[in-house]
């Protein structure tokens, strides 16, 4: 949309973002929406503060062509959120996602152009520079963001950190700029019915096999999705780099789980140690 001497004005009122805008410029104004409470409450504080919305852009990752990587509950969630937004702002939210499965980037192999390990499958990622997060996820958003558009960002005013990197002129935080601290953010998303189950019990936000999710949330998915856990058996298997940055892989969290079940090990018990899978009659009854 081509910016009028109002939304000008409404830049030009605000401390932030500081912005130099030309007033025949074609922008567009695009709001990143991950469906996590800072990133929904931006809605609230964009309206709050006058300032203009264009699109809203969501970028959806499929573990493979028919799995996606949310679990059922955040998938029914992101469906009654897209229709409350629909119906109070007016904007479809555009779900884009890359050509890549996860599966399918799992699997594909490192040509001569990597520095290590050519012709071996990419496998799980690194903790640090995933691939998962620059092939399925940024790659796919900077692709909806043309030159000059500004990128509104879920950062909530008590993240000073995370500000520090917003450059101000093409990526914003409308929560900074009115001043919404984290817990602003979930009320409003309380009182306005877009609270994240996420927030309410156990279900996991983001990908079901991140590699980066906690032994609680893993011990989930495998009681409540057993045909998820079995793929990531399945990947485990195959992957060279361990699941873990600490070394262990999602086979070795089958072996824990499984003692659980039989008794020998409590879900419980602060005092694990992965070395009591190893040492003989170490199990433990409680």
């Amino acid at each position: 949309m081509k910016m009028s001497d109002l939304q000008a004005s409404r830049y030009a009122n605000k401390n932030e973002p500081h912005i130099n805008i030309s007033m025949e410029t074609e922008i567009q104004h695009i709001l990143s929406l991950s469906y996590g409470k800072d990133s929904l409450a931006c809605l609230g504080a964009i309206e709050q503060l006058g300032w203009p919305l264009d699109r809203i852009v969501h970028a959806e990752v499929w573990a493979t062509d028919t799995i996606p990587a949310d679990l059922p509950p955040m998938v029914d969630f992101k469906a009654r959120a897209d229709a409350i937004i629909k119906a109070r702002w007016g904007i479809d939210v555009e779900h884009v996602r890359a050509a890549l499965t996860y599966e399918q980037g799992f699997y594909r192999r490192k040509t001569e152009r990597s520095k290590h390990k050519q012709g071996q499958i990419y496998g799980w990622p690194c903790l640090r520079g995933a691939w998962c997060n620059s092939d399925l996820k940024r790659s796919t958003l900077n692709k909806c963001h043309a030159k000059g558009s500004i990128s509104y960002r879920g950062i909530a005013s008590d993240e000073p950190i995370r500000l520090a990197r917003l450059d101000g002129v093409s990526a914003v935080s409308p929560l900074s700029a009115a001043g919404w601290t984290e817990a602003d953010c979930r009320r409003w998303c309380e009182v306005n019915g877009l609270l994240s189950p996420i927030y309410t019990d156990s279900t996991r936000g983001g990908c079901w096999f991140c590699h980066n999710q906690s032994v609680g949330q893993l011990r989930l998915l495998r009681r409540n999705y057993p045909d998820y856990w079995a793929l990531m058996l399945k990947w485990d298997s195959d992957s060279l780099r361990n699941f873990h940055t600490d070394g262990h892989g999602v086979q070795d969290f089958e072996r824990r789980f499984r003692l659980e079940d039989e008794g020998f090990l409590s879900p419980d018990d602060k005092d694990f140690r992965w070395f009591m899978l190893d040492e003989e009659l170490n199990y433990r009854l409680f």
